[in-house]
């Protein structure tokens, strides 16, 4: 398989310095006036589910009205995805993801109840690189020795993913392709259950993002044997990218989206993007995010629709060269 490699990573930091578009405050219009729903389409515990909630306090405080987050995983994320599609166009419940049901899930599956194209961008609220986890006990030290293992012993190292077409579980396609491996793929219904397995050693690797593995490598309950992005990160200084490794053009990171259905007027999506826009400038907001490995990103709506449209055709690419599909 002939795999572009990703450029999310310097897309999303383009987005750092792009203009925003922010209301005179006559221009604001009169939201929220009630409770507002978040829907993490994934269990909680995950980075999925712990940025919306940081922002969605921050909001609460902001506008004096309570931002719910509310879980509904199941299928990749189509659940909760689905369930927000169809509700009102209001402003009063809005989607928070990372990339699978926003932009993975439309060329994975032959036929979904919500087209993901249709949702409107509100804003990007971080990127995080993937890293390549094992359990604590496996025996490769490196990815050299991980690959060594695994072509030796074909489908007996299993790896974990958050579900079925899940970015995880695409990346660990995408090495396997770029190396030749066959692995055993053990799918979950979030990150939260898979490193719970992960720990345990009932798998023996899981290419999670780094906000979610970080504290467990620290605390060596999981190994880090390296990172997606291009470069090393500044939180694992000692430990290289999966590139450096010596596995050429492998990039993979991962974003988190607020997204609303179909509809939702234009004010309010500008007015909660320049909400928070100022919320990720915030310096308590900014520390909890480099705590957990995230880099917050921000850009006005149309800079944020057309990087998302950009990771749309990028993963569909991806899922075509590898021949992935989904019922």
């Amino acid at each position: 398989m002939r795999v572009r490699p990703c450029r999310s990573l310097a897309l999303a930091l383009l987005l750092l310095s792009a203009p925003t578009v922010l209301h005179a405050q006559n221009q604001a219009p009169q939201y929220p006036q009630r409770a507002v729903k978040i829907v993490v389409p994934f269990p909680a515990g995950g980075t999925a589910d712990v940025l919306p909630r940081i922002v969605a306090e921050k909001l609460r405080e902001k506008f004096g009205q309570p931002f719910i987050i509310e879980n509904r995983s199941g299928a990749g994320g189509n659940v909760g995805a689905e369930a927000v599609s169809r509700s009102d166009a209001d402003g009063y419940t809005l989607l928070a993801s990372p990339p699978g049901p926003v932009v993975i899930n439309e060329a994975l599956y032959p036929k979904l109840s919500y087209r993901p194209s249709d949702f409107e961008p509100i804003i990007v609220l971080g990127v995080v690189p993937n890293v390549l986890a094992v359990k604590s006990a496996f025996p490769a030290k490196t990815v050299g020795e991980l690959v060594a293992l695994a072509k030796a012993n074909p489908e007996k190292v299993t790896y974990a993913s958050q579900g079925n077409g899940s970015t995880s579980h695409l990346t660990a396609v995408m090495f396997q392709s770029m190396t030749g491996l066959r692995m055993l793929h053990v799918p979950y219904r979030g990150t939260a259950p898979a490193l719970q397995d992960l720990i345990g050693g009932s798998v023996d690797l899981f290419f999670d993002n780094l906000g979610s593995s970080l504290n467990l490598h620290q605390s060596e309950k999981i190994r880090i044997l390296a990172v997606g992005s291009a470069n090393r990160v500044d939180a694992l200084p000692g430990i290289p990218s999966i590139q450096e490794a010596g596995i050429a053009g492998f990039q993979s990171i991962t974003w988190f989206a607020l997204m609303a259905p179909a509809g939702t007027p234009a004010s309010v999506i500008e007015h909660l993007n320049s909400a928070i826009l100022e919320i990720l400038q915030d310096a308590s907001v900014a520390a909890q995010f480099t705590g957990m490995g995230v880099q917050s990103v921000g850009a006005g709506v149309t800079e944020t629709r057309r990087f998302i449209e950009g990771e749309r055709v990028r993963w569909r690419d991806v899922i075509k060269s590898a021949g992935v599909t989904m019922q």
